[in-house]
């Protein structure tokens, strides 16, 4: 039977990592697919490193464009990354009736509704295993395996490098400075972290996850998006203490006025599985009212991890090329003409529960003026710590853990609190999730 071509943009770790697994399983793969799956053409500005890597077995050239417009090309993979000349190549590929397999979260999360609408009106494929989670399957979970339900909310351990920082930060005690270098010297950190401590991609990932699940248009400009770099040391351990874990979160969550997209730090019990995700591993916790709880779990990024993702769609969409477009599994999960425009939620109206540190002097009546404006705003209190102040000190923390409450009342409490002489320091909020 005819092969399938494949045009691949970018061969840098993951378009290498795609090419040689490719290789290394061929005869699998193609029992998998039906028809073998090969690699014609790759695009690369660097040259030498697509030779290098694809030793005479493919056309190697520059120019992009001239593989999106290759009449012998069936699919196009884009692992060039970022939001410009992507959306332009990914674009002309679909205009040219070329099927899509991307990894590039940053793309969908902000132009996926674009995309996807070129994609219906041409009839071809998008696969986007890879752009959450690495070699993790959650896509295809959700669009398939998990269609039977109506999906609660997703919170998911979606960016690696967070992850590692996290866990040495709590195993070694260190601050968040110290550990991103060691990120860094390890690879697990880029020399500029930002999108990664920041939340970016992360929040990227959930806004993929979140059309995914609730049958809604991307919306990556109304996330909320909370990084990591000013989470102190001291917060950890007090977490620890109170059997909590902090875990930087991506969540997801249907309400019934809308839907919430969230990134932040996050107090999760130390008893759930997800807390226990250590190092640079990945787990997205699904709830689903049929099914109740799943949880997946695996390497997210990694050349071969991603090229497991990446394979996939090409198997998918090769099993799949000569079908019906009407009858193929639907991009975002839902019909096209099903999906709806359900507003995200602004911060205010979260409903969570929430980690309190007060920096306060160490005098009668002060507990007592903050739990009065607690109550006041409706907030009340699960639990306290109240640190004895060291010698010669006349200033201590007080911890709380507190019940469900709205966002906007926890604004309105921490106003008050700061307002008192007492205090001394701006109070430290982490939100909390039991995902029980």
């Amino acid at each position: 039977m005819k092969p399938i071509n494949v045009g691949l943009l970018g061969i840098g770790t993951v378009g290498g990592g795609t090419f040689n697994v490719l290789a290394r399983n061929e005869a699998e793969i193609t029992r998998r697919a039906g028809r073998p799956i090969r690699i014609t053409k790759v695009a690369d500005k660097n040259l030498e490193l697509a030779r290098q890597v694809t030793a005479g077995r493919a056309e190697v050239t520059d120019d992009a464009f001239s593989v999106v417009s290759d009449p012998e090309i069936d699919i196009v993979i884009e692992l060039i990354g970022g939001y410009g000349i992507a959306r332009e190549l990914v674009l002309k590929a679909i205009a040219n009736g070329k099927h899509v397999v991307t990894a590039n979260k940053a793309l969908l999360a902000v132009h996926g509704n674009e995309i996807f609408a070129a994609a219906h009106e041409k009839g071809v494929m998008v696969g986007f295993e890879a752009a959450v989670a690495g070699g993790i399957p959650i896509i295809k979970a959700l669009r398939e395996g998990l269609s039977a339900n109506r999906i609660q909310w997703i919170a998911g351990i979606i960016n690696g490098t967070t992850n590692f920082i996290l866990s040495e930060m709590r195993d070694k005690g260190l601050s968040f400075d110290t550990v991103l270098k060691e990120a860094q010297r390890l690879g697990y950190a880029e020399a500029d972290p930002t999108f990664d401590i920041e939340g970016i991609d992360a929040a990227h990932k959930i806004t993929i996850l979140s059309a995914l699940a609730f049958g809604i248009r991307m919306q990556f400009d109304k996330a909320h998006v909370e990084g990591i770099s000013k989470l102190d040391a001291d917060d950890i351990k007090y977490a620890e203490q109170l059997g909590y874990r902090i875990k930087l979160l991506g969540i997801t969550r249907r309400r019934p006025e809308g839907v919430e997209l969230r990134v932040h730090p996050t107090l999760i019990p130390a008893k759930r599985l997800i807390a226990n995700v250590e190092g640079a591993m990945n787990a997205v916790l699904v709830q689903g009212d049929a099914v109740g709880a799943t949880l997946y779990y695996g390497k997210g990024a990694g050349a071969e991890p991603t090229a497991s993702a990446v394979i996939a769609d090409l198997v998918d969409v090769t099993r799949m090329h000569t079908a019906d477009p009407e009858h193929r599994v639907p991009h975002l999960a839902f019909q096209p003409g099903a999906v709806e425009d359900t507003p995200i939620l602004p911060l205010s109206e979260v409903e969570t529960s929430y980690y309190l540190r007060l920096r306060v002097e160490d005098k009668p009546g002060v507990l007592a003026d903050i739990t009065r404006i607690l109550a006041d705003q409706q907030i009340s209190i699960d639990a306290m710590i109240q640190r004895e102040p060291a010698e010669g000190e006349s200033q201590t923390d007080i911890i709380m853990l507190t019940h469900i409450t709205r966002e906007k009342n926890v604004d309105a409490a921490i106003a008050r609190i700061e307002a008192l002489p007492v205090v001394k320091k701006q109070v430290i909020r982490l939100r909390m999730e039991e995902l029980g």
